[in-house]
């Protein structure tokens, strides 16, 4: 427990005073960079008490509104979330959750996972988000490798543990034989909870990071990384108090964290999730009215379902639009704006960090730019060959600054002390991402280092050409990855998954080929392409590990091979 402070820090005198000086400096990004400072919280924080409990008293906004696909709703206040989540905690309390246990929480978008979330970060425990997708193998790692204490999850899920070993307690949402029924809790008289004495360092989350190129890593965040770091996605998402955001996002992962937990209530916003079986375009939109939707975040895969079903006129609360995940497409930004008038802002982040470039309100958006770095996050380039920092204009891999101490860092990955010096050696965090800088400090997402590659001797962004070939109407989305040629060493190929209404037929392949070549420049021309159901991650994130590893065997004969090639077609000769 820390020790008493001579002089006590006003805790949430000090984050307000920082939250409220990126809200004044709102559409003044150099500004904002220059001035922002992080707050100074003192020897013991903890974000749901100092900060969320002290906005939500006797607050009856709204905090929460679940929207089902039949239209019902669950909403609550903050003061409404704040008491339950005290009566949660006093009940969890009761059931042997302690300061610094971890609890996998595996729900979904319903009431009880913000309340979960709040009572146990009151009482210092450790929250382990997990997407309600795992099946018995991945959640016994995860609760192997996190140290899992406590599981809460829906009565239905409930029978995913019976093979999953461990000494944990069981908690359900709702009736299920041999666990506790969290619901109780609901029957409790309300209690104030107090302070737990957690510590600005004291871990408060663990991620598992979605694993597009390796094995889920354990990603560990404390009591200020993201609670106070989520400052910058605030600002980078326009949130202003008052505001209605809905985010499109799986809870179990770190964005939903980002952009329906922490960011809103930074900013005293209203978070809104619509829940729905299979996403359907109209019947989003429709949300985006009715509620008064003020900030929509979704990523680009999204972006194109509105386009395509026709986005109709701009939702008439509408002022911030945004988007994230993967990189955002020039052509959808163009779409949007043609029939909204408003510009889709890109940002990037990753799960062991917040948000750390972004298009920031009033600032001007380069299409195909992510954006710069947002205020309060050291943002550098380096050269991976040299090691050396990139100056001015140039290319290297995304790295955070160490010195500058990045407040909405991770501590980073647990228990993998190796995957630790290589992710931090030469005094910076590593992202793994290489992106180029302009004249102007914006900077343009090139690709993952693994993904980048050379053909002919010219370096090959995936996400460039990816970029070109989904404004195809026949392409839904697309992989490009290398496939060994005798001659260029690599060549451009690319994994194609197609839209509704195109088949997977001889003239589908020469269209795509033909407008390739049309639209990039004689070195990426995309030289074979093939039809085929991409391998994502459990979030949707392509992985493009497996198809490289695919070419890989094509090459040697252990697969068959059905792809289309340029010099099938007369047409398409050099």
């Amino acid at each position: 427990m820390p020790e008493p402070e001579e002089h006590p820090v006003d805790a949430t005198g000090a984050y307000r005073q920082s939250r409220d000086q990126l809200l004044q400096l709102r559409g003044e990004y150099a500004c904002a960079v220059a001035e922002f400072r992080w707050p100074e919280l003192g020897t013991r924080f903890n974000w749901a008490v100092d900060w969320f409990d002290a906005v939500a008293s006797g607050n009856n906004r709204q905090a929460l509104v679940v929207v089902e696909e039949d239209g019902s709703t669950t909403e609550r206040t903050f003061a409404e979330m704040s008491r339950a989540s005290d009566r949660l905690a006093s009940w969890l309390t009761a059931h042997g959750v302690r300061k610094g246990h971890p609890v996998l929480l595996m729900l979904g978008n319903q009431v009880e996972l913000w309340e979960a979330m709040l009572a146990i970060m009151k009482l210092g425990a450790v929250i382990v988000p997990t997407t309600t997708a795992l099946g018995p193998a991945d959640l016994e790692d995860r609760i192997a490798l996190g140290g899992v204490r406590h599981v809460i999850c829906n009565a239905a899920d409930t029978d995913r543990f019976d093979r999953v070993p461990g000494d944990y307690t069981r908690i359900s949402v709702g009736e299920a034989e041999g666990w506790s029924n969290l619901r109780a809790a609901d029957e409790l008289e309300h209690t104030s909870i107090a302070h737990p004495n957690t510590a600005p360092g004291d871990p408060l989350l663990l991620y598992f990071t979605s694993g597009t190129t390796s094995r889920p890593k354990l990603v560990e965040h404390t009591q200020v990384s993201y609670p106070a770091g989520h400052m910058s996605t605030m600002y980078w998402l326009g949130l202003r108090p008052g505001d209605v955001h809905l985010n499109i996002s799986a809870p179990g992962w770190a964005k939903h964290a980002w952009s329906c937990f922490f960011a809103p209530w930074i900013a005293e916003a209203t978070t809104v999730v619509y829940n729905y079986r299979r996403f359907d375009a109209a019947a989003m939109l429709a949300q985006l009215r009715r509620r008064k939707v003020s900030s929509f975040c979704a990523p680009p895969t999204v972006w194109r379902m509105l386009i395509n079903a026709e986005l109709g006129e701009r939702p008439e609360a509408l002022r911030e639009a945004v988007s994230a995940g993967e990189p955002l497409n020039a052509e959808v930004i163009e779409q949007v704006r043609r029939a909204w008038g408003l510009t889709v802002r890109d940002g990037f982040g990753q799960t062991e960090t917040t948000a750390q470039v972004g298009n920031t309100p009033g600032a001007a958006v380069r299409p195909g730019s992510m954006g710069r770095p947002l205020p309060g996050i050291p943002v550098v380039l380096i050269d991976p060959a040299t090691g050396h920092l990139v100056t001015g204009t140039g290319e290297g891999e995304l790295c955070i600054d160490l010195s500058a101490r990045p407040l909405p860092l991770m501590t980073g990955y647990r228990g993998d002390a190796e995957r630790n010096v290589e992710a931090m050696s030469g005094g910076y965090y590593h992202t793994g991402d290489v992106a180029s800088r302009d004249a102007d400090g914006y900077i343009t997402y090139i690709g993952r280092t693994d993904d980048v590659f050379k053909a002919s001797d010219y370096k090959i962004s995936p996400f460039e050409l990816e970029s070109t070939l989904i404004e195809h109407p026949a392409v839904a989305e697309a992989a490009v990855v290398p496939a060994p040629d005798p001659i260029r060493l690599a060549v451009p190929k690319a994994y194609i998954a197609l839209a509704p209404g195109h088949e997977p037929t001889k003239e589908t392949a020469l269209s795509i080929l033909r407008y390739a070549r049309e639209h990039l420049a004689p070195y990426q021309r995309v030289r074979r392409i093939e039809f085929y159901d991409l391998p994502k991650t459990i979030s949707g994130k392509i992985r493009r590990v497996e198809l490289r590893a695919r070419e890989q065997e094509l090459a040697d004969g252990r697969q068959a091979n059905a792809e289309w090639r340029d010099d099938q077609f007369p047409g398409l000769k050099d």
